[in-house]
């Protein structure tokens, strides 16, 4: 789809990304564009802004960057994406091949809109684009939309996202809705230096069934950024499905911020799959604010070349009896690095937690790292909960049992990776959807062999 052991802080890294113009950067909002949009909304762009405003970018000294640098997100010499040529349109439509069976489809090319398809919806399942939501489903816009404080370090980029949103998808599934197909979005960014701010709003009802498939691309190798949000509300009983499969350009950089409210007996899996961009993070926070509830946090990475891959994740439990599963698997090569921060945090009240939490790194390189950092703060009794990391190479005798069959040392590498990453991928428990997100793991691994 897209083109194209402890180590020391490192202070005095370089940017990852081909540096940008040192032109002063203008990202003030044309508030005259949502004119036609509530007040509300209108007012809490307003106050972004000047949140963002005030904001000091994070610096070395924040715990949530630890390992890590704001830099790579540096917001210099960057630009709002500009209009696209209807050439460029054509070719960010031909290029979202995905899914097979879909219920709904909407392609966005520079936070706008250019396709939509929802002919599969069923059962008053509403996906509309962000504009549309917020003019027909305003006040549920009003009770979901970001209303949980960026806490892992992003406040500043979330308040900018806040004061520029204007794209993206708002999927409201009703009580006992169970939609069979998956609906897929496409992000695609276009322009040297453009910036641009999905949005996806998941809003579940009681006992409804949804799954969603995000993606997010450039259409050609350049100097991009994207900064996402993502929230998913899950009803008592209902269950989500979320992938965010990240495979911007290897000159772009993302950052993806995602926050999940689960109510009672209800599940949601959410998985981050990091393909592409030279930086990366995402932010995942899981509240579990229902008895009952489950959350498993999934993600994939498989950095090559330089790229960096930064997860920073909380399983947030309010509630008594509530479950959540986190499993993290990074394939690394050459000089990339991983940083992985998890935190258990287990409320004062919410007994009998049962949490997992697990990362899992495989180096392909000597000359990758791997920083695993997990952590638990209990505050309630009978809960179960453990955490762990692990980093190795890839074992000398299963490269030699595999040579000895004549599999070449590239090709068994790249075979003990996808099946390392595997039973993360198989957790969704939707075929078509497995079968995709491995066919795009092999379109990798085929463009760093070419």
């Amino acid at each position: 789809m897209s083109v194209a052991a402890p180590i020391a802080e490192p202070e005095m890294e370089k940017p990852l990304s081909p540096p940008l113009s040192s032109a002063p950067t203008d990202l003030t909002p044309d508030f005259s564009k949502l004119e036609d949009a509530p007040e509300w909304f209108q007012s809490r762009a307003r106050a972004a802004w000047e949140e963002f405003q005030s904001l000091p970018m994070p610096g070395l000294r924040d715990e949530h960057w630890r390992y890590s640098q704001s830099k790579n997100l540096s917001l210099d010499g960057l630009h709002l994406a500009g209009e696209t040529t209807e050439a460029e349109k054509q070719a960010a439509i031909e290029g979202s091949k995905g899914l097979t069976h879909v219920a709904a489809r909407l392609i966005f090319l520079n936070d706008r809109l250019i396709h939509s398809q929802t002919d599969g919806l069923e059962q008053g399942v509403v996906v509309l684009p962000f504009a549309e939501a917020l003019r027909s489903h305003g006040d549920v816009l009003q009770q979901y939309l970001m209303k949980r404080k960026a806490d892992l370090g992003s406040e500043k980029f979330a308040a900018l996202h806040l004061a520029h949103v204007q794209a993206g998808a708002v999927v409201l599934a009703p009580k006992n809705a169970v939609l069979k197909a998956p609906i897929e979005i496409f992000h695609w960014v276009s322009g040297v230096n453009s910036l641009v701010f999905p949005h996806t709003l998941i809003v579940a009802g009681d006992h409804a069934q949804v799954t969603v498939l995000d993606h997010h691309a450039s259409l050609r190798d350049e100097v991009a950024q994207s900064v996402a949000v993502a929230d998913f509300v899950a009803g008592n009983g209902s269950h989500i499905t979320y992938v965010n499969s990240q495979e911007l350009a290897d000159s772009a950089r993302a950052l993806h911020i995602s926050s999940t409210t689960v109510a009672r007996d209800a599940q949601v899996k959410a998985l981050q799959l990091q393909l592409g961009a030279s930086f990366a993070r995402s932010e995942s926070v899981s509240d579990l604010a229902g008895e009952g509830s489950r959350s498993d946090m999934l993600g994939v990475s498989l950095p090559f070349s330089s790229q960096v891959v930064d997860m920073r994740t909380l399983q947030n439990h309010l509630a008594p009896h509530t479950y959540s599963d986190l499993l993290y698997k990074n394939a690394l090569y050459d000089k990339t690095r991983t940083i992985f921060s998890g935190l258990i945090n287990v409320a004062d009240g919410a007994h009998y937690t049962d949490a997992y939490q697990k990362c899992r790194n495989l180096l392909n390189s000597a000359d990758s790292e791997a920083v695993s950092m997990p952590g638990l703060e209990i505050n309630a009794d009978q809960v179960k909960c453990s955490h762990g990391a692990t980093s190795a190479p890839i074992s000398a005798d299963e490269l030699f049992y595999l040579k000895a069959r004549g599999i070449p040392d590239q090709e068994s590498r790249q075979l003990i990776a996808i099946g390392f990453v595997e039973d993360v991928i198989s957790r969704l428990g939707h075929e078509e959807l497995i079968e995709s997100l491995d066919r795009r793991i092999e379109e990798k691994f085929a463009r760093q062999a070419a």
